[in-house]
């Protein structure tokens, strides 16, 4: 009986050499059946979403993201490259103009072309505005699914596969349970698939970077980020913890110089490709450049649940200040907040390290930097789901409270029954055996915190039976979404605090365990 018990504990851990390889992996170990199984019921997930509406439907007269997406298909599908981004009277920016990197362009082209393809008057510029055809958000949605099969999906299965292969032992019920939650992340799904737009493609290079990044691929991995920053510019909130990470494992190679000039050339080298026809004139070079920086649009936009709109209750920051002072402000606090984990990757760069110098950049810029949008939370979850395994109950924490700081921008596009059902879903698979094993090796929390966390968490459900159900007074008609804001907040800034000291912490296990080595 006991060498059977052991057997079975044995079966059930994933025990990887790091010479094998990672198709080995998959077939022995059958992760890649069960990812396949995730990915299929994934994907059914975010074609239910996709059945309810959109950002602006039926909203005249800009509609909504919806609309812009359609729109700059048509735009890069009639007009020639050098006229995308410029103001012309084909090409009117205040509707809708391009304001993302070439890559975002070339990707609106190609998908333009599909729906040209099967639906011509979905995207015949002149005529077409606020085109709402069956057809065409079928199509529409479709451009989205596929994004997310062809790029997410796989860069998902290349981060599984190098992180617990590099693993000692995991096991399997937590392999498939992290594939789960990354696949069906209730945020990403309802602002790609419901609200409409293509994260699904910039999150996938950046997930397809890191892991090149722990695989020791470099040269890859700054390939990949580099798209990543010419699809969606706010890809730069990682920009930091790539840099630190990749600038200090250089610092220890035999030759530094050469390992940085070889990172830079295929940083400058892919930019280059990537803009290549808005290099043969400054005018078009800065034409596109003014559209990526939308200083006009103000500090934030909206409620977003960061330290500007926050403190704007109590302090009018856009009355006081200029927006060359608030520029100014905004960059240096952003700055100073991811320092401290930029500074940590340069001295001891490390893999964990840098899945928390992630978090840590991403938050500095979702919570100071200039021009902040409630989507941009994204980001910050991003990281926080790859290390969700480690850090179960934090993931928990930031998703619903992620999800929680969106809800008045998901109301607003009618899709609060896919929200519910993507929340209960997330819990669900949240409390499988696989997340279950893992809050009981990691519950630490006294009995006070507990009733805390229990507390905010009926506050928040509170919150949202008053949101749906009463109105708000008309002297203060945002008050519901204010006070959501001032919920998360403090939770997104607590987050923020815990990572930066888990990511310095590492230094101070590295050192112990140098030491225990001398001795």
């Amino acid at each position: 009986m006991g060498k059977k018990k052991e057997e079975k504990v044995m079966d059930d851990k994933v025990d990887v050499d790091r010479d094998d390889g990672a198709s080995w992996w998959l077939v022995q170990k059958g992760i890649g059946a069960s990812f396949i199984c995730i990915a299929l019921f994934a994907l059914l997930v975010r074609v239910a979403v996709s059945l309810h509406p959109y950002s602006g439907a039926g909203n005249p007269p800009k509609f909504g993201d919806y609309e812009a997406q359609r729109h700059w298909m048509e735009i890069t599908l009639n007009l020639p490259v050098t006229e995308w981004y410029r103001n012309s009277t084909t090409n009117d920016l205040s509707y809708w103009g391009l304001d993302y990197p070439p890559l975002t362009a070339y990707q609106s082209y190609v998908h333009g072309l599909f729906l040209r393809f099967f639906d011509p008057e979905s995207v015949s510029l002149f005529t077409s505005r606020g085109y709402e055809s069956y057809l065409g958000k079928l199509l529409m949605r479709w451009t989205v699914l596929s994004s997310d099969a062809l790029i997410f999906f796989p860069a998902v299965l290349y981060f599984v596969c190098v992180y617990y292969t590099s693993h000692n032992s995991s096991r399997r019920n937590d392999i498939v349970w992290h594939i789960s939650m990354l696949l069906l992340n209730p945020c990403l799904i309802l602002i790609d698939h419901g609200h409409f737009q293509y994260n699904c493609i910039s999150l996938g290079l950046t997930v397809g970077a890191i892991a090149a990044v722990l695989s020791q691929k470099d040269l890859v991995a700054s390939f990949l980020f580099t798209l990543a920053l010419n699809h969606k510019q706010m890809s730069a909130y990682f920009a930091p913890a790539f840099f630190s990470h990749l600038l200090g494992k250089c610092l220890r190679c035999k030759s530094p110089l050469l390992e940085v000039i070889k990172l830079g050339l295929v940083v400058i080298g892919t930019f280059a490709v990537v803009w290549w026809p808005y290099l043969h004139s400054a005018d078009d070079f800065f034409g596109v450049l003014s559209r990526l920086a939308p200083f006009e649009r103000g500090l934030y936009e909206d409620y977003v649940a960061n330290f500007w709109c926050t403190t704007s209750i109590l302090i009018k920051w856009k009355r006081l200040f200029t927006v060359q002072s608030l520029k100014l402000v905004s960059f240096t606090a952003t700055v100073l907040t991811c320092l401290p984990s930029v500074v940590q990757q340069v001295l001891a760069p490390s893999g964990k390290g840098f899945l928390y110098g992630l978090m840590n950049s991403s938050f500095s810029f979702y919570l100071f930097s200039f021009q902040v949008h409630e989507k941009s939370i994204l980001l910050p979850l991003l990281p926080a789901s790859l290390l969700a395994l480690e850090e179960p109950r934090p993931f928990r924490w930031l998703t619903h409270h992620a999800l929680f700081s969106m809800f008045p921008l998901l109301c607003r596009d009618k899709l609060i029954l896919p929200y519910m059902a993507m929340y209960a879903l997330f819990t669900l698979l949240y409390l499988t055996p696989g997340g279950r094993s893992r809050l009981k090796k990691t519950d630490h929390s006294s009995s006070i915190a507990s009733i805390m966390i229990s507390f905010l968490y009926l506050c928040s459900s509170i919150l949202h039976i008053v949101y749906l159900t009463i109105r708000p007074p008309e002297k203060f008609p945002y008050l519901f979404e204010a006070m959501i804001m001032l919920m998360c907040f403090p939770q997104f800034a607590l987050c923020a605090f815990y990572s930066n000291a888990k990511q310095w912490l590492l230094s101070k296990h590295s050192t112990v365990d140098k030491e225990k080595k001398l001795i």
